[in-house]
């Protein structure tokens, strides 16, 4: 099991060690099946400025602004029945977080940094294991995953207002 971490920023961040436990943390909590063998791929977490993340979620999401956080999911084709079991080296995906929109969210929010961060880190980890929050039934789920997690993890509730 890899994650491994990319800083193309020059914006603060926590450090690779927390960012990596919080990614297992998800990915441990993440898995919808019990027997899933994607504990053994590789994610890719890397850590950008505004420049990057707007170029990225023009060219993927067609949309012209500056996001948090995205996921891209690795387009594995389906494996031979001979390979099944396994996944070591396959990549999980990909994840994307905006260093300097993480501390403006925060500010603007009152909300630990870390927190944020952690919270950022968790909710793009579960993208990778197909948790969406495009329809509010499915926003329910995710959400009350991410605060268990992230309780778990010694963090309070992202969506609770004080």
């Amino acid at each position: 099991m890899s994650i491994a971490i990319q800083i193309a920023s020059d914006c603060e961040h926590p450090p690779t060690d927390m960012l990596e436990s919080w990614a297992l943390c998800a990915r441990k909590y993440g898995a919808k099946d019990s027997a899933s063998k994607s504990e053994h791929r590789e994610i890719l977490l890397r850590i950008v400025d505004k420049t990057e993340m707007l170029g990225l979620n023009a060219n993927y999401r067609e949309k012209a602004k500056v996001t948090n956080v995205l996921s891209f999911p690795a387009d594995i084709p389906e494996l031979p029945a001979e390979n099944i079991g396994d996944e070591s080296g396959l990549p999980m995906g990909d994840i994307v977080i905006c260093a300097p929109i993480i501390m403006e969210e925060a500010n603007d929010q009152s909300k630990s940094v870390t927190a944020h961060w952690c919270h950022m880190v968790v909710h793009g980890v579960l993208h990778l294991y197909d948790f969406d929050h495009n329809k509010d039934s499915d926003a329910i789920t995710m959400e009350a995953l991410e605060i268990k997690i992230l309780a778990k993890l010694g963090y309070p509730n992202p969506y609770q207002v004080y």
